[in-house]
C-alpha cells in the first residue's frame, strides 16, 4: 500500500513508486536520487518531526516535510 513518506517510522526501510511533484520541486527530488524504485531508509526526525533524514544510494539526505509528502513509496517487510 502506497504512502507518503512522512508516514513511514524512523528505522523503516521503502522503496518509492513515485514523485508527485511537478516543475523546479519534482526535478530537485529526482536529481536528488528520489526516483521510483530506489530503496530508502528512515534514519530519523528532529524533535518536532520535521525534517527527516533518509539514506539512499550511499548518501544522507534531509527533506522537510512538506517535500516528503511528494514521495510516494511503498514499506519494505523485514
Amino acid at each position: 500500500m502506497q504512502k507518503s513518506l512522512r508516514q513511514i517510522a524512523s528505522g523503516e526501510k521503502a522503496i518509492v513508486t513515485s514523485v508527485t511533484a511537478e516543475g523546479d520541486v519534482g526535478r530537485r527530488l529526482r536529481e536528488m536520487g528520489l526516483s521510483p524504485g530506489t530503496e530508502i531508509k528512515i534514519l530519523g526526525r528532529a524533535p518536532l518531526k520535521d525534517p527527516v533524514s533518509i539514506r539512499l544510494k550511499n548518501y544522507t539526505l534531509t527533506l522537510r516535510n512538506n517535500e516528503a509528502d511528494f514521495i510516494l513509496v511503498n514499506k519494505v517487510e523485514a
